[in-house]
């Protein structure tokens, strides 16, 4: 489930031709592309959305597109929709889904440009497609490939929140004996938890922000090593500091899942950043003030290893992704 492991993607790309105009090209690391137009630089990505809640079907598809372009330090501004479903789906889906679009999008003041909307034999559910893109200056530009020795990782929110979440919204009762009722319930109310366009927006104001990424499918362990391979860098981090949910660990000894796993969790809506020693104490105060966690959990070195620490001991970040979501989610204990 998900994207292509690293070498199949870029046996995927081969056939992609140059243009000088594209300043960054589809390439594993970068979920935007980037191009120049009229003096600034345009950040174009599309992501799909299937598989949710019907209720955020909406609010997710424009979400996702539009966090991955705020992650480059430019505001969304428009987007184009398509919603896809086989020929059962009936008139009054599309409709309330569009709605929830819409409101969405308007909450980002993104403009809706075009779309397609049809049913297909070949489909067996919903599936929606959003493309988004706004402009940046070109001084402004920021991609996962910023990281610079020296910078402090911030991860901004927690690892494998996404998935309690969605554990608790689709397993309810599960989730209720599992975390409690009330510790459920509250869960199922942090879908919003899943965009990161307002965290990044933020981000992208300070100066010394090298880098970001998102740390949606593989979790922190894709989101870091892409980061590290994308800047020729390592990197060295603390088990220890990174945030994880108690619900989490629960989840981790309900599936007996390793601690690697643990840190591969899909977290969509989590922000991996690269930030200047200088820029630390601006970076946490902003976002303490608007309610935010945000937790330094190490540095990026100029040595190309990538280092954990764990009960005192040194060893290997993990290099493979081993996500549980799919997992968790349908259940497989």
């Amino acid at each position: 489930m998900g994207k292509p492991v690293t070498e199949e993607l870029k046996k995927l790309l081969n056939c992609i031709g140059k243009d000088s105009d594209v300043l960054v090209p589809p390439m594993p690391g970068y979920d935007s592309g980037v191009h120049e137009i009229d003096g600034k630089y345009l950040v174009v990505s599309t992501d799909p959305c299937i598989g949710v809640p019907e209720e955020w079907f909406g609010w997710l598809l424009i979400h996702y597109a539009a966090s991955d372009v705020a992650l480059f330090g430019a505001h969304p501004r428009f987007c184009t929709i398509n919603l896809l479903g086989p020929p059962s789906t009936k008139p009054q889906t599309f409709q309330k889904i569009m709605k929830h679009t819409c409101s969405a999008a308007k909450e980002l003041q993104i403009a809706i440009v075009t779309g397609h909307t049809g049913t297909y034999k070949g489909l067996s559910t919903l599936v929606g497609v959003c493309t988004a893109y706004g402009t940046v200056n070109k001084s402004r530009l920021i991609t996962p490939g910023g990281a610079k020795p020296g910078d402090h990782i911030f991860c901004i929110k927690p690892i494998g929140l996404e998935v309690a979440v969605n554990f608790a919204s689709s397993n309810k009762k599960y989730a209720e004996e599992l975390f409690g009722v009330r510790q459920a319930q509250k869960l199922t109310k942090l879908v919003q938890s899943q965009s990161c366009v307002k965290e990044a927006l933020l981000l992208a104001e300070i100066e010394g922000v090298h880098a970001m990424h998102d740390a949606t499918e593989g979790g922190l362990t894709a989101a870091l090593n892409e980061m590290a391979e994308a800047s020729h860098v390592g990197f060295k981090v603390e088990f220890a500091i990174i945030p994880i949910p108690k619900e989490v660990h629960k989840l981790q000894e309900l599936f007996r899942l390793s601690d690697e796993q643990m840190l591969s969790m899909s977290s969509t809506g989590t922000i991996i950043a690269a930030v200047n020693p200088a820029a630390k104490d601006k970076v946490e105060k902003t976002l303490r003030q608007h309610g935010i966690e945000a937790n330094s959990l190490g540095c990026f070195s100029r040595s190309q290893q990538r280092i954990m620490l764990k009960n005192e001991r040194k060893m290997l970040f993990p290099s493979k992704v081993e996500d549980p979501y799919e997992r968790i989610l349908f259940g497989k204990v």
